[in-house]
């Protein structure tokens, strides 16, 4: 574990060296400080570090070397505070927390906010245990929101485990737990909900941040019962308006840039043409692919994304550092290159480019040049963690049948429509065919299948529905039991023989997603920690997710980042449309409906 003296430990020690009378473990001279409490950018500025904080930010930290010090010339380059993800699911990168760390560090990430929901609905109190344990033993800052519904939402979907308030009010106990985690169930907040009112005081109590997830574009009544319940943000919003109402109600406005959710363009505006405070936004990631973090970046893609949409690189470098910090009161810890505050920065030599040449953590430096320079050991977990994945039998072409009405030609039927990029989906209607009595997809209109196996309880049941978007052509199919938030197995396909195949290949392997045509699988990615992470290291994960990407091109699949958006199909707190095992759900009504209409 790496362990860090709070600032009372460490204090005397800090003094010392900002007035020469101690030794610095490390300095670094003529920098460009980035500052971010003035908004400015000060040339010619050194920084010591000692006890893994920044005792000294000046002129000149000469007085500060001695014998012992380690010396770094940052030549004029920028000294940026390190970026921390406001909000985010490391499961989404089927990578462990540790994997994650090692994936994101070189990136200029060194602090994360985590909401391990994902496990919680596999493994329940013992599943956030795990990840908690393992966050607390980082290099880095991973703090950790407890997950608020686990289920998602009751009546409407059956997990594998379940947390109510008295685990919540037990958790704001452990050292490594910042606040609650999205409160998902917006209509039982907004209506009173004796669970999640419950969840929320017990939080507050502990005088600890509610996050928040309001899911829908309606900015009435139920919106403002929403914000009176104590969420303290939301990244759920889509539109300028979004962000407007969140900030105008007192919330944080957290601005996502995922693998597939592309959401701060058009909030953004808030800023850039409205002209609202930049200091009530925040930059987070929410789902990253693991091809993402190793490829194309994390935080640092983030803030160059949102530098592009017309912010100041110091105003969107804020977003991504003080202002997380000050949202979660966390201030005078991170978040900022002042003395005191944990010793984390990334040197680079352009605030709109951003690449990142070094970090420092903790007044270590962990990466230089795209590399990690300090490697961390892989995590372990407990054999009871691992092949979750409980089907009750061998599934079959016929478990994906969908029979139809009596005597019918045709049927209308509900369709769950992707929207590319977007976490929503549209509620649709197709008019299908008919063969042999069964309702089957109608691959010239881009209808396939959908089903959602229950693999938690090995019940067997299996629930059909019908999805449009993801353009395939050929005879396929897909499954993973990623499938948030209740992460039975969601399979998808033109092929029922292939659907069966592709379920029952992730119950022999413990998980994990999958992709298959004309009977043969074409990708495979392992995920047999509780069906959600790899235990093998990132690069790995992301190559072999890179394969899966290209097998479903292969199948016709054109959407970007295609799996994050099936790994949503079955999330029911998010509009429109769409399949648990309970049945299809409106989730703009929040209600079972009827496939056929």
């Amino acid at each position: 574990m790496y362990k860090l003296q709070s600032w009372a430990e460490s204090t005397a020690r800090l003094i010392d060296v900002a007035t020469g009378r101690a030794p610095a473990d490390l300095v670094i001279r003529n920098g460009r400080w980035v500052n971010v409490h003035s908004g400015e950018i000060i040339g010619g500025t050194d920084v010591a570090i000692a006890a893994g904080r920044f005792a000294y930010v000046g002129p000149d930290a000469g007085h500060a070397i001695g014998d012992e010090t380690k010396a770094i010339d940052a030549d004029g380059a920028y000294l940026v505070p390190g970026l921390c993800d406001a909000h985010m699911h490391v499961e989404s990168g089927m990578v462990t927390v540790t994997e994650f760390c090692r994936a994101v560090i070189p990136h200029g990430t060194t602090s994360m906010f985590i909401d391990p929901h994902e496990i919680a609905n596999v493994l329940g109190m013992e599943g956030v245990r795990l990840m908690h344990d393992e966050a607390m033993a980082m290099p880095i800052n991973v703090f950790v929101q407890m997950p608020s519904c686990v289920p998602s939402a009751p009546g409407l979907e059956n997990a594998g485990a379940a947390i109510g308030p008295d685990d919540v009010a037990e958790a704001m106990a452990w050292p490594g737990i910042i606040g609650l985690g999205e409160v998902m169930n917006f209509p039982g907040v907004a209506g009173g909900d004796p669970t999640m009112l419950g969840e929320i005081a017990a939080t507050m109590n502990a005088d600890k941040t509610v996050g928040g997830h309001y899911a829908s574009p309606d900015l009435g009544p139920a919106f403002h019962g929403y914000v009176a319940g104590g969420p303290a943000d939301d990244h759920e919003g889509t539109r300028a308006e979004d962000a407007i109402a969140r900030v105008r109600q007192g919330m944080r406005a957290m601005l996502r840039l995922g693998s597939a959710w592309y959401d701060v363009a058009s909030q953004v505006r808030a800023v850039t043409e409205y002209g609202l405070d930049p200091r009530n936004f925040i930059l987070c990631t929410d789902d990253s692919h693991s091809g993402t973090l190793v490829n194309d970046g994390h935080m640092n893609r983030v803030v160059r994304h949102a530098i592009a949409q017309g912010l100041k690189p110091i105003t969107a470098i804020q977003m991504a550092t003080l202002n997380t910090a000050q949202h979660f009161g966390l201030e005078r810890e991170l978040g900022s290159i002042t003395p005191g505050r944990r010793g984390d920065l990334i040197m680079t030599t352009s605030l709109v480019d951003l690449p990142i040449d070094t970090v420092i953590a903790r007044g270590k430096v962990l990466a230089e040049a795209g590399a990690l320079t300090q490697d961390i050991p892989p995590a372990t977990y407990p054999d009871h963690a691992i092949n979750t994945v409980k089907l009750g039998k061998a599934l079959s072409a016929e478990d994906f049948d969908i029979t139809a009405p009596a005597g019918a030609n045709t049927v209308r039927a509900r369709v769950i429509g992707v929207i590319e990029n977007q976490a929503p989906t549209k509620a649709l209607e197709a008019d299908l065919p008919v063969e042999g009595g069964l309702a089957i997809g109608d691959r010239s209109n881009d209808v396939c299948q959908i089903a959602l196996v229950e693999r938690h309880r090995a019940t067997g049941d299996v629930t059909n529905g019908f999805v449009s978007g993801f353009g395939y052509t050929a005879n396929c199919a897909v499954a993973s039991t990623v499938a948030h938030d209740s992460h039975h197995m969601i399979v998808v396909g033109t092929s029922k023989t292939d659907m069966a195949a592709a379920a029952n290949r992730l119950a022999e392997v413990g998980g994990g997603v999958t992709v298959w045509r004309d009977g043969e699988e074409l990708a495979l990615v392992e995920l047999p920690i509780a069906g959600l992470m790899s235990i093998e290291r990132a690069e790995i994960v992301a190559k072999k997710a890179d394969g899966v990407v290209e097998a479903m091109r292969a199948c016709g699949c054109t959407l970007n980042n295609a799996y994050m958006q099936h790994s949503l199909l079955a999330l029911v707190v998010i509009p429109e449309l769409r399949i648990s095992d309970a049945g299809i759900v409106d989730v703009t009504r929040f209600e079972k409906v009827d496939l056929f209409v």
